[in-house]
């Protein structure tokens, strides 16, 4: 707790300094930012998820380059994208790495905003901070920023680290658009990670205790990552009629577009279509096709710009789903009474 007091005392000195004109070589948005990316790396937490998903990184690593030799075919369309097996290879025993970074994101994002707004309060310091010449609106947002860097530097830096690897291991440099598929993929997890922190910094915002705050922000994972697909499959076999072999292909069709419909309400289903897509260049639709589109469809990996095209709405949710949670946790946050126990 002292430690936390002189850590806050010491930012909140800098922008006193600035706003009397003393010092004003760091703005004080940015004295936040720095003084939350410090708290997050040096925290155990932070330290014990970094572990968990670098060891699932090289374990998945390890996977796809025992697997490399079965995987690549001179018949694959997909043949040119060496370096992008790397990140979707899987002999059943371990999940590929974007499946790795879908299942655990959350996790990362939770833990580094469930205490954001809750515990500065329970020990006094967020009072403290209000006291100061600093706008309110900067405490909330440079939480978001500073563990957003954390997150960002660390997605990329296992993107590097898994394609440096795999350059020394298969000796072949990956090509521009394999590279940009990578920077893409890791764009769209920075994405999806932040939804899952703006949503712990609401909880973190409407609950006062950072265990109810976190409780909360796992069981939203669990219920999207487990139970929400048996809610759909339960709500889609109630839909269906009895004799299902008796459909119309036009009513079969309808019932898969709603189940798409109900499982893309989840954020986890928006990352996963996305990511797959963009690390898959063979995947051409994301939608349920009918015979006459598929007929006369010639296999092929598409360009990059059609990849891009074709997950945009799922990226768009992302970013909807993420800054609806953000306005709220901000709305909350403005309004809120910051008293001291």
């Amino acid at each position: 707790m002292n430690n936390s007091f002189s850590l806050n005392n010491s930012w909140i000195t800098k922008a006193q300094k600035w706003f009397n004109n003393d010092d004003k070589v760091l703005h004080p948005f940015w004295t936040i930012v720095y003084k939350e990316i410090a708290d997050h790396v040096r925290s155990w937490r932070f330290i014990i998820l970094i572990g968990i998903i670098a060891l699932t990184c090289f374990g998945s690593m390890y996977t796809a380059l025992a697997n490399f030799d079965k995987a690549v075919k001179s018949s694959d369309p997909e043949g040119g994208f060496f370096f992008l097996k790397l990140f979707t290879i899987s002999d059943g025993s371990m999940p590929p790495f974007f499946v790795f970074i879908g299942f655990l994101g959350p996790l990362l994002g939770i833990s580094l905003g469930f205490d954001a707004i809750n515990s500065e309060q329970n020990r006094g310091t967020l009072s403290r901070i209000m006291a100061q010449p600093i706008p309110r609106d900067f405490v909330l947002n440079a939480k978001f920023v500073g563990a957003l860097i954390v997150i960002s530097v660390m997605l990329l830096s296992l993107a590097l680290l898994t394609m440096g690897v795999g350059l020394i291991m298969i000796g072949i440099p990956p090509t521009f658009e394999e590279f940009m598929r990578v920077m893409f993929f890791v764009a769209i997890s920075i994405v999806y990670v932040a939804f899952w922190l703006n949503l712990s910094i609401f909880f973190s915002v409407r609950f006062r205790q950072p265990a109810t705050s976190a409780l909360s922000g796992i069981a939203a994972w669990l219920f999207f990552t487990i139970f929400y697909v048996l809610i759909v499959k339960l709500i889609i076999n109630m839909s269906m009629p009895s004799q299902k072999m008796m459909m119309m292909p036009q009513q079969a069709q309808g019932f898969e577009g709603l189940k798409i419909f109900l499982m893309r309400l989840a954020p986890n289903q928006l990352f996963s279509e996305a990511t797959s897509t963009i690390l898959m260049p063979t995947i051409r639709s994301l939608g349920p096709l009918t015979m006459e589109q598929q007929y006369g469809s010639l296999p092929g990996a598409l360009p990059l710009g059609q990849s891009l095209i074709l997950i945009w709405p799922q990226v768009i949710g992302l970013i909807a789903a993420s800054l609806l949670c953000f306005v709220l946790s901000y709305v909350s946050f403005m309004r809120r009474e910051i008293r001291s126990r």
